[in-house]
């Protein structure tokens, strides 16, 4: 009965769009993702993608290339680019990395996100196809995203990415990992311009917002544990600062950080903490809640202002970033 008050009273913080698209959604039937096996979620998933997204806006540069992971296996990187492939100049260059929870998405379920970010900031994306558990469990998500972070680093300029002008990003698992990215990309002496963090989960801990948001707002208490029970091998990975960016010993030092975070989201406050830690920690960051939403609202364009709002404010911050590096 406290669950179902503390929910009844955490829906007067939605607004009125994002309270009828839930009940949109509520009134589809649809079989909650937790409750399918992983395939089968992955298939929903992607069926369901699209629906609310942004139109595929089209760009003279969309392609498959590949590159290396540590144990020799080939992942995919769907690139996009407001110059076509024969471009000569070098190119300030986004590693975008897809939510899902590490169990689903692809960068076919981000394909618009990932189109209007290049639209928008006329930097070049390229989305990664990281490996998912449970078939490939932690850290495996975490290594491919390095591996693939290290190599444009080192050979991006065969793809016409500028290696002096890199910034990665992702939503909710992918802002994790590109969290996690930004602390090894800090200790390697790789440098970034901007790590750009759309409601990055930070580990396992309790806060108040995932009991205020647990059930009835998009993502459920529910699916967080089974996406928690398929990536991580034991309890001990929740502290591991590769799942746990919070977790790291030090954030001094970090890229500088653009951070958006959902107001009716089971991960707002982790989001918000994390921003917070970075600014003690001297970290030039951008925090901004965009309130009345929840997580994933930036795949919602068609029914939410929210949603080109905040992807137009994170191109903005890529604009920024190169200007920024332009100046020095």
């Amino acid at each position: 009965m406290g669950v179902d008050i503390v929910t009844v009273r955490a829906e007067s913080d939605l607004t009125p769009g994002m309270r009828q698209l839930l009940q949109r959604i509520a009134r589809a039937g649809q079989t909650p993702l937790h409750q399918l096996d992983p395939q089968a979620a992955r298939d929903a998933y992607a069926r369901m993608a699209q629906v609310l997204d942004f139109a595929p806006a089209s760009l003279p540069l969309c392609d498959t290339l590949d590159c290396p992971s540590r144990d020799g296996t080939r992942l995919p990187l769907r690139r996009y680019g407001v110059r076509p492939a024969d471009w000569q100049s070098p190119q300030p260059t986004l590693l975008y990395l897809h939510g899902g929870g590490f169990v689903l998405g692809s960068p076919a379920t981000h394909d618009a996100l990932c189109r209007q970010l290049a639209l928008r900031s006329g930097w070049m994306v390229l989305s990664l196809d990281y490996r998912l558990a449970p078939e490939h469990r932690f850290p495996t998500a975490f290594n491919d995203s390095w591996d693939a972070l290290q190599w444009l680093h080192a050979h991006g300029d065969l793809l016409g990415v500028d290696t002096s002008l890199l910034a990665v990003g992702g939503d909710s698992a992918g802002g994790t990992l590109a969290a996690a990215c930004a602390l090894a990309a800090r200790d390697a002496d790789l440098p970034l311009a901007l790590q750009l963090l759309f409601y990055p989960g930070m580990g396992c801990d309790a806060t108040p917002s995932r009991q205020r948001y647990a059930h009835g707002f998009l993502l459920e208490t529910e699916q967080i544990d089974w996406f928690f029970r398929l990536y991580l091998r034991d309890a001990a990975d929740c502290t591991d600062w590769r799942f746990a960016p919070g977790r790291a010993a030090s954030h001094r030092g970090l890229a500088p950080a653009w951070i958006a975070a959902a107001g009716c989201d089971p991960l707002r406050d982790e989001v918000l903490a994390y921003a917070e830690r970075l600014r003690q920690s001297g970290v030039a960051v951008q925090a901004r809640e965009w309130p009345g939403v929840t997580h994933d609202f930036i795949k919602m364009s068609r029914a939410l202002p929210q949603a080109a709002q905040a992807v137009d404010a994170a191109a903005q911050a890529l604009r920024d970033a190169a200007l920024s590096a332009a100046s020095i």
